[in-house]
């Protein structure tokens, strides 16, 4: 009976291993692991995440059933990437005790297109005022403090009229400890600017994890403010992408172990991100190439004064349109007709 328990215990470790492993190639990666680098994530790091991967209740992650949008009948995916800025305060991001009270600082949705041949990566401009559902208009980082995940996607699927079927919850901290696991990363800065002691040159710019820290926080040295927050939030997750699938992750055990333990000490998922699951989405993704993953923002037509507060509005005839891209799983056509 102890062994029999052991080795339950031990499976169930090696499961939750094996969901945050995946984890990392399809949400924070942003791109997808090769196969053979899946098993190699498989095969060795499911103690490396023993205790450490918050698998979050469904109630605490989505709303209730009643009146959400129906899944994709042809198999698309969109996967809700949250981030908040506790800095320091909190040293994970729990959806139930420790995001309510917060606001999302970064909030992607990754779109995964059913015939597995392109990504699209979608920020959300977190002062974007639409409407929260039971408060009326509001920014839409407000939602996580008023009623943590479920409100998010409630709202989001309010948006777009969109299904969630997804989502990760990391702290900001997270960004440092995984920078510095991988030995830092080189980001594209896209625009130069000073902060924090630091100086950011336009141009290929090697950062360890404070650096990074402070480049995907500020908004203030920019005359667009959170527009180009949001890029440098995108070049950065792009750049942590090329480190983490570069060969010198991949056959450095060591790095990779320290890489894959910043993640799981800031990352919650939802209960459907089991092993299986996982799994079988990161493999039906094998030949995915970065070039294959299009990064954009949700349209807008410009910023605002609502009361004292500063806010983005959405753009009302590019926003409807959206919408029936993604239902339609049409969004790199939606990007073209943009362009």
């Amino acid at each position: 009976m102890v062994q029999r328990r052991k080795r339950e215990k031990s499976r169930k470790r090696s499961r939750r291993g094996r969901i945050a492993v995946i984890a990392v190639g399809i949400v924070f990666a942003l791109v997808i692991v090769p196969a053979g680098a899946i098993a190699l994530f498989l095969s060795g790091l499911a103690s490396t995440f023993d205790g450490q991967v918050d698998v979050l209740a469904k109630s605490d992650v989505f709303p209730n059933e009643k009146g959400r949008p129906a899944a994709s009948s042809a198999g698309a995916l969109n996967i809700l990437v949250l981030a908040s800025d506790s800095r320091g305060e909190v040293a994970s991001v729990d959806a139930k005790e420790t995001a309510t009270g917060q606001r999302s600082d970064v909030m992607m949705l990754v779109h995964v297109e059913a015939e597995r041949k392109r990504m699209q990566v979608m920020s959300i401009m977190r002062d974007s005022w639409v409407d929260v559902p039971g408060h009326g208009k509001a920014k839409i980082n407000a939602a996580l403090s008023w009623g943590g995940t479920a409100l998010v996607v409630q709202t989001v699927e309010q948006l777009l009229d969109t299904r969630i079927d997804h989502v990760a919850l990391i702290g900001f901290e997270g960004f440092e400890q995984m920078t510095d696991a991988l030995g830092g990363v080189t980001v594209n800065v896209p625009a130069p600017f000073a902060d924090g002691g630091y100086t950011f040159a336009e141009g290929r710019t090697e950062m360890d994890g404070k650096q990074a820290l402070v480049f995907v926080r500020q908004r203030y040295a920019f005359a667009d403010g959170d527009y180009q927050r949001v890029r440098n939030q995108q070049a950065f997750i792009r750049s942590l992408a090329d480190r983490a699938i570069s060969a010198g992750t991949l056959t450095n055990p060591a790095k990779l172990s320290e890489f894959v333990a910043a993640i799981a000490r800031n990352l919650s998922v939802d209960p459907g991100f089991t092993a299986q699951r996982m799994v079988d989405i990161g493999l039906s993704l094998r030949d995915l190439r970065p070039s294959a993953v299009e990064y954009f923002t949700v349209p807008t037509t410009g910023t605002g004064m609502e009361g004292d507060e500063s806010v983005i509005y959405l753009d009302a005839l590019a926003v409807p349109a959206l919408s029936t891209a993604l239902r339609n799983d049409q969004v790199s056509e939606f990007l073209a007709n943009r362009a």
